[in-house]
């Protein structure tokens, strides 16, 4: 490897480190709904909440960080990032209210936001064209690491709480199980403002500012210093014919020459939260639980999506700049669509009975004589079961027991079900997942990238929030096969446009892409 690639992976791995937080942050959650739930007594859209309010403020972080990050660099916003990252963390593992659990976790999403579209913003303007969507990719290589370390380490602090180690004992790991899940990023969120510090400023960004000696002393580090002198001054030319137009405002998205582009990053961004991605992530631990294996076993399984996810986000690495944008994306639309209406019939398929054997095996705080009134009943659907543990014990009974209850009496192919989550993560994770923001760092001209990703990533995360805020009220009104056939049916819709719509990008600068796109 060469000394000059040597240093363009390195500061887009550090760079990326935002990503890791971004996702182990949104994820990490996953493990703490259960605990939270009785705890803080939280109703179902309460508990949508406690995982959607991140993605809230994440919109708010975007809409923010990508004009501050024209105005005052990308590296400065990131290190703006780390230090909310670590409030989130140290604040919601010692909040003792649900009130302030959230605050905390609207603080992260701060910090989420602003990683989320300056990470891959600023590799995408350090790396040679030939390697910019490998290298955009770390971002959400990162992403994916930081959601499957959440998923081990929640099952680890799971395991230990369980242990009565006496290390275990004196850290509390049973008794604040889940302050110990939210706390543990406080480490990386510290160690990533520590190492923004060995990252250079973007050389387009201050060639932008008129910083031309310091622009050209990085872009010599990334590539040989004759193409440094004529890349940036591709740079400087395209700078210099902005400087004859209005400075741009949010206003010029909707300009005629821009409505190409615009469509097609916000309907890519819809359809890649749209769905159910996010539900399905930062839900697993929830979603196999209702498949009957037993909370130990959840948490493995879940562990599992995180890895598949990883794994995955790799093989869309190795292929984006060979096989290009699109193919991905089709190839992987099309999964996802299969896979999840794979999970609807799963679902549909499964039954609910409570055996003599069950019920005496429940855990001592359940009213087994109460429950003794659904024995041996068989139930077709969870809607109607859940509504007779209601009714057998109560509402406040049912909220804290329900999740028991059905793991003790579901009867499902949960090798099906099994299946059809790792295959629609793994579809998602080498195609939209990654893809996406690859997009995004592609198709806006240099000077008006900032405010359009912070746009579309806007309405991105806002329709994330909405997936992740409804989706335990789905489970409960429609159910879990009709919410699954739903995120199907978006699947197809989203593979169509991506297959009459979207361009491709592959092995283009940013300058000709602008050239190309941009009438």
């Amino acid at each position: 490897m060469t000394s000059k690639n040597s240093f363009v992976i390195r500061i887009a791995i550090i760079v990326a480190l935002g990503g890791f937080l971004l996702g182990f942050d949104a994820s990490v959650i996953s493990g703490v709904v259960k605990f939270i739930e009785p705890e803080f007594n939280l109703s179902k859209i309460q508990l949508g909440w406690a995982v959607s309010s991140i993605t809230l403020t994440a919109a708010i972080g975007m809409l923010i960080a990508g004009p501050m990050s024209d105005k005052y660099g990308r590296r400065k916003l990131l290190k703006y990032a780390a230090v909310l990252f670590t409030i989130s963390a140290i604040g919601s593992a010692l909040a003792g209210t649900f009130f302030w659990l959230i605050i905390f976790r609207m603080i992260g999403g701060l910090a989420v936001g602003a990683a989320l579209i300056i990470a891959p913003m600023y590799i995408a303007e350090v790396a040679p064209s030939e390697k910019r969507g490998f290298l955009v990719s770390f971002n959400q290589l990162n992403i994916v690491i930081g959601i499957s370390l959440a998923f081990f380490t929640n099952y680890l602090i799971l395991k230990w709480g369980n242990s009565n180690a006496d290390w275990a004992l004196a850290l509390g790991l049973g008794k604040w199980n889940w302050r110990w899940m939210l706390g543990l990023e406080a480490i990386p969120a510290i160690l990533y403002f520590l190492g923004l510090f060995m990252v250079p400023r973007s050389p387009r960004w201050l060639m932008v500012h008129n910083n031309k000696v310091e622009a050209f002393e990085v872009m010599k580090k990334v590539v040989s210093e004759k193409e440094a002198t004529i890349q940036l001054k591709e740079v400087e030319q395209s700078i210099s014919d902005d400087k004859h137009k209005a400075k741009s405002k949010f206003s010029d998205l909707f300009k005629p020459n821009m409505r190409k582009v615009i469509i097609i990053g916000l309907v890519v961004g819809v359809f890649q939260q749209i769905v159910g991605i996010n539900a399905v992530l930062f839900y697993a631990p929830m979603i196999f639980e209702q498949t009957g294996i037993g909370t130990d076993a959840s948490f493995i399984q879940a562990a599992l999506v995180g890895l598949t996810n990883l794994g995955f986000t790799v093989i869309a690495m190795l292929a984006i700049d060979k096989f290009g944008r699109k193919p991905l994306l089709i190839i992987g639309m099309a999964g996802i669509a299969v896979c999840l209406f794979l999970l609807s019939y799963g679902f549909n398929d499964a039954t609910y009975m409570l055996s003599q054997d069950a019920i005496v095996n429940l855990p001592t705080e359940i009213d087994r004589d109460q429950l003794a009134q659904l024995q041996d009943k068989v139930f077709e659907n969870d809607l109607d079961f859940k509504a007779a543990i209601v009714n057998t014990l109560g509402e406040e009974s049912a909220k804290t027991h329900e999740s028991t209850i059905v793991t003790a009496s579901a009867k499902m192919n949960t090798l099906l079900i099994l299946i059809g989550i790792i295959g629609f993560v793994g579809a998602f994770a080498m195609s939209i997942g990654p893809v996406m923001w690859v997009l995004f760092s592609e198709l806006f001209p240099n000077r008006i990238r900032g405010i359009a990703i912070s746009f579309v990533g806007l309405v991105n995360l806002g329709v994330a929030f909405l997936v992740q805020l409804l989706f335990p009220w789905e489970l409960s009104i429609l159910g879990n096969s009709m919410t699954f056939l739903l995120f199907g049916i978006f699947a197809v819709i989203g593979f169509a446009f991506i297959w009459f719509k979207v361009p491709e990008t592959k092995g283009k600068s940013l300058e000709e892409l602008e050239e190309l796109l941009i009438k």
